[in-house]
This record gives structure tokens, sequence and C-alpha cells, in this order.
């Protein structure tokens, strides 16, 4: 971006519709729109994708975020990633799009314009719905490029998540890409959606039915820039490229903490003004009081205990509620530091 006058003029851009990655020059960081299908006006509905091609050959790492699009905190991770890079000093590509969900990032919403979870519709349909159709393009056009994968998300609306990841721990190179990533909690499973209504694949499950080695780590909260999670995410990245021998350096990986076999969220039955008594992190009982519910008057309507003790990874913050609002997610704990 240039300054003349005080006026800033924005470097122009192009739009592809499909990314050719012999096509970009080596040693160089480029930026590019990529068209995924047409808006109202015909115009093409565009994402940001950042690519770093190394000097000399290699893998890819792919890096996506805000496939929800209240879900922010992964795109400045990505594009503080990106600054730091020098790729005239790497091996392989990363491929990365600090934004997959525009229209929905534009309009401060989670789904996409028809109120579809794009991340519950993979491999979507070429002649489908609108969601299905985006869902599509992103499967044909973005994963198929990649050998590695992280997919950055944040807790939604109404709550908030500790630092936390999911991927199959069997896997012995997925294990040790979500350990040098050092997230809270661990959630061990293979990508399959445990909660929300699931009509399709999620994007990670997706990218492992393709051969991508994929995991998904959930950076904090929704709709903010928070500082202490961008840095971790940083970090965590940029000690995954050395293990994964895009840069040179010695990868530091860490033990496996907090690792949960499986997780669920509770859900209250009646409606009222809910208060969540435990914190992020926080290890239960099982009996220990989670949270009591009030109607109106202040009148305690129900009061919610651990049905097994485990770790609390995410929580409501919202205290209005109707009947199946939620309260906690709890993760089921396999094994402690």
């Amino acid at each position: 971006m240039t300054s003349i006058c005080g006026w800033s003029q924005v470097v122009s851009v192009p739009t592809l519709d499909s990314l050719a990655l012999s096509s970009f020059e080596e040693g160089k960081i480029h930026k590019v729109w990529l068209s995924l299908g047409d808006d109202g006006f015909a115009n093409p509905i565009q994402v940001p994708v950042l690519i770093a091609k190394g000097s000399n050959e290699g893998k890819v790492l792919g890096l996506t975020a805000a496939i929800h699009g209240n879900e922010l905190n992964g795109i400045a991770i990505i594009q503080k990633v990106f600054a730091s890079l020098d790729a005239a000093q790497m091996k392989g590509t990363i491929i990365a799009i600090p934004g997959l969900n525009s229209l929905a990032i534009a309009n401060q919403r989670r789904e996409f314009v028809d109120q579809q979870d794009l991340n519950r519709l993979f491999p979507g349909k070429e002649n489908g719905n609108r969601s299905q159709q985006m869902a599509f393009q992103i499967g044909k056009k973005i994963i198929p490029l990649f050998d590695y994968h992280i997919d950055l998300h944040t807790a939604s609306f109404g709550r908030e998540n500790t630092l936390y990841g999911r991927g199959d721990m069997q896997d012995e190179t997925l294990s040790i890409m979500i350990r040098i990533l050092e997230p809270d909690i661990i959630v061990s499973n293979k990508g399959e959606a445990s909660f929300g209504e699931a009509s399709g694949l999620t994007l990670r499950a997706f990218a492992m039915k393709k051969g991508v080695k994929s995991i998904t780590v959930e950076y904090g909260n929704p709709l903010v820039f928070q500082k202490e999670m961008i840095d971790r995410g940083v970090v965590g990245i940029q000690n995954l490229l050395k293990w994964l021998d895009f840069v040179k350096g010695e990868a530091k990986i860490p033990p496996a903490k907090n690792v949960c076999s499986r997780s669920y969220w509770l859900f209250t039955k009646k409606g009222g003004y809910l208060e969540v008594h435990v914190s992020l992190n926080q290890v239960v009982k099982k009996g220990e009081l989670l949270a009591t519910l009030r109607n109106p008057f202040g009148e305690v309507v129900e009061e919610y205990f651990a049905p097994e003790s485990g770790i609390v990874i995410g929580k409501s913050t919202n205290p209005v509620n109707i009947s199946g609002g939620r309260i906690i997610h709890l993760g089921v704990l396999e094994s402690r530091p």
C-alpha cells in the first residue's frame, strides 16, 4: 500500500479461479483472491489466499481460518505467521486462507448466507444449494493442494473456549502436530462432528478422507482478537514449521496434556437466567455443581451437576437461555500431565 498526499492506494491483487502452484514464483510470498462461486451481482465470491512458496521443493501445509464467520483469532494468527516468514529460506509451500467464509465475516455472522454451517456439509454438491456449492468449491479448489492442514477455530456467540485441539491421537503424525501447538486440552477423535446438525463431514474429516494430515485447533472466543491466543498460535505454528522441515531449526515436541477420549455439551432442560460456576480448564468431579438456573424473580429453577468427572473445555457466557441452552463443554479425561 502506498500513500499519496494522505490518501492510501492499495496495490491490486489478482483474482484467480484456481490455484496452480507451479505458476507461482519460488522464494516469494504471493497474495491472491480465489473465486469460489458468484454473488448476487454476478461478481466472484472471493476469499483471500496467502502463498509462501519456498526456494526448495517440499510438502504443502494448509492453514484455514474462519470457516465460521465469527471466529477471528485464526485470521490474525495466519497474518502474523506470514509476516515472520522468509520464503527465500523456506522448503515447500504454505497456503493460507485467512477468512474462508468471507460473506459471513463481512456480515459478522457464523453461518453462510443461507444460515447453513459450512463445517457440516463436506464434500458438498456441485449442483446443490448455496452452502453445498460453497463446500464443494472449497473441497475441489483448496483441500486437494494440502499434505498437512490446520483448521483454526474459536468458540461461537455466547460462549468461550480454552485453547484446545482436536485430532486423532492414534495417528503418530497428527499426535505430534497437535502436541507441538501446545493446546491446554486435546480431544482425540477422527473428525466426526461431536455436536450440531451434521448432514455431511467437517472440513477436517473431509481432508482426512482425501489423505491430508489434518487437525483442528480452537483459539478462544468469537468476534475478538485475543493477544494471548494469537501469540500462542503463532509460536505453535512457527514451531510446527520446523518439525515439518519447512524452515530450519529444532522443534520442541512437548508431551500431551489433558487428553480427552471424548467430549460433549451439557444443556439446560428449562429456560431462565444461567449462572455458570466453573472456569475454563477446571477439572471437575462427578456430582460437582456446575451451574444454577433462575427465573426472572431470582428463584432457583434448576441446578446442574457434573454427570461424570472431566475438564471444562468451553462454557456459556450468555446468561439468557431457553430450554436446551448450552451450559459447559465437558471433556472426559484420558490422561493428565
